[in-house]
């Protein structure tokens, strides 16, 4: 799979400077963090890719045959598809660092390449993840930094759910932050804050 096989936009780094993949939520598109990301990490490469799946028209990563229930075939397929074009892509643009961040479903096809293919990214932010299985312990040594945000009353990622997908990271041995607050699926400035201080070691904005 090569660097182009997703629809994306791209504002390349210098070499040998990390490179940022923003995965937006179902019904976005490439533009939805792209802009945010290019303000938190100046110097990176961002790289933001178009969800390859319809659903009644919104763009998705994977499909689903109904909220919360995954079709886990395809996303078996899409994490495939999408840790290969991550690869092709740090190699294309010479990057010392590969992050991530996703929102919703952006948030779940970033936790599943991290869950599948430990070691591919240094780093992610997971906004409002889904996770509804229990996914197989690592077998191999790697750990990562993530940063999980998340709202106390989002009726489509349930509490439980978040704790126990902090818990399977943290049994991996990664370094795990938890950001919530009060409300909904929706972001607030909170979880912006919590961003910046997360990717402020690899260079982020403070603006």
């Amino acid at each position: 799979m090569s660097y182009d096989s997703y629809v994306h936009r791209v504002r390349p780094g210098a070499p040998g400077s990390p490179i940022l993949f923003v995965f937006h939520g179902t019904g976005g598109d490439e533009n939805q963090f792209f802009d945010f990301g290019s303000r938190l990490l100046p110097g990176a490469t961002i790289v933001s890719p178009r969800g390859d799946v319809s659903e009644h028209g919104a763009a998705r990563f994977f499909r689903r045959t109904g909220e919360g229930v995954y079709d886990l075939d395809d996303l078996d397929r899409a994490t495939q598809r999408m840790s290969e074009f991550v690869t092709a892509n740090r190699d294309r643009y010479e990057s010392s660092t590969v992050l991530g961040l996703g929102f919703s479903n952006g948030a779940n096809i970033l936790a599943n390449v991290m869950i599948e293919n430990p070691g591919l990214f240094e780093a992610g932010v997971l906004m409002h993840p889904l996770i509804p299985f229990r996914p197989a312990d690592r077998k191999v040594e790697a750990q990562a930094h993530v940063l999980i945000t998340a709202g106390e009353r989002d009726p489509i990622c349930p509490v439980p759910l978040t704790v126990e997908l902090a818990d399977y990271f943290k049994r991996q041995n990664d370094a795990v932050t938890l950001e919530w607050h009060p409300g909904g699926h929706e972001i607030r400035p909170n979880e912006i804050d919590a961003v910046k201080t997360f990717l402020a070691p690899y260079g982020a904005s403070a603006n």
